[in-house]
């Protein structure tokens, strides 16, 4: 669909490997010509715990099946460690419908108890959506204010939930760095204009890497199993991860998963052989190849599956 295009850095040719150090985040420099395509990739061993150690030299990106070389790396930043790591900026996507009245105050203590334990974001976008959209974004400064408009929400309308993340998602696109949603919702959208297989590019064609956290327990077991199956392809779509908490007691345990996988997440970057500018949909596939290992098979990665390629009208 129109719009629909990955939001991609033009790079030189010629661009070194730029990576991530303790003092300082170096990042490649740019100029009109080539894409360089970004990606966010969180690893996880056989066990499933997240892997934060691996360097540029232990990945390898293949594009439609083909190797790529790695021109910008930037290590995971894992909670605890005293180095800052890449701009981050968030965004809380909060369904305020009247299908979310009963688990509404949930909601707003699960958003507010999160905000709390992510203070480091360069700011914060909140949209909330009944039958209408609003967004409106707060530096870490105006945390206050941000957290009076949550408390604030009270549950009516319909349920607009494809075109707030289809709002979200534009204003994202100015935004340099890594972009991090977090979605509370009930998954069920009732109103919106946009459909959810548009949606779906539109995911796939963003830089954002959502987290999507579902109110399901007061929905029909056919309505929880829908629902559940929508968010989880809206996470999947970018990489991230779906969380389906049944009580407030099981946020201190999901919040510490989200916190870890966002401060572990890699971000690797390639400037892509194929040149064409037709739009289309390229596939990628980011595997874990450690020096001297011929085939390793202990490591998992998670990222976004592909991108859409440039597009030039032809003449």
């Amino acid at each position: 669909m129109e719009g629909a295009r990955l939001l991609l850095a033009s790079a030189l040719v010629a661009i070194p490997l730029a990576v991530s150090h303790p003092s300082a985040q170096q990042v490649p420099v740019f100029r009109a010509g080539v894409d360089l395509v970004t990606l966010g990739v969180t690893v996880t061993d056989r066990k499933g715990t997240l892997a934060t150690t691996l360097t540029a030299d232990d990945f390898e990106i293949y594009e439609d099946g083909k190797k790529q070389a790695i021109r910008y790396f930037s290590a995971g930043d894992p909670v605890g460690a005293d180095r800052p790591g890449p701009e981050m900026h968030l965004g809380l996507l909060l369904d305020v419908s009247e299908s979310m009245g009963d688990d509404l105050n949930f909601t707003k203590t699960a958003s507010i108890k999160f905000l709390n334990t992510l203070l480091d974001a360069t700011d914060i976008t909140m949209v909330d959506f009944d039958t209408e959209v609003r967004v409106a974004r707060y530096g870490q400064n105006e945390f206050a204010r941000l957290i009076e408009r949550i408390r604030q929400k009270k549950a009516s309308g319909s349920t607009a939930l494809y075109d707030a993340v289809g709002v979200y998602l534009d204003g994202a696109g100015g935004q340099e760095g890594r972009k991090i949603m977090l979605l509370y919702t009930d998954g069920g959208d009732t109103r919106s204009s946009i459909r959810f297989n548009e949606l779906l590019d539109l995911l796939k064609a963003s830089d954002v890497t959502v987290y999507a956290i579902g109110e399901l327990e007061h929905q029909s077991a056919s309505g929880r199993f829908a629902q559940r199956s929508i968010l989880q392809q809206i996470a999947d779509a970018t990489g991230g991860k779906a969380f389906f908490p049944l009580t407030v007691k099981d946020l201190d345990q999901m919040y510490e998963k989200v916190l870890a996988e966002i401060r572990a997440q890699y971000t690797v970057g390639y400037l892509s052989t194929n040149d064409k500018t037709d739009g289309a949909w390229r596939k990628v596939e980011i595997k874990v190849r450690r020096a001297g290992k011929k085939d390793d098979g202990d490591y998992r990665t998670r990222s976004r599956s592909g991108y859409f390629a440039p597009y030039k009208a032809p003449k």
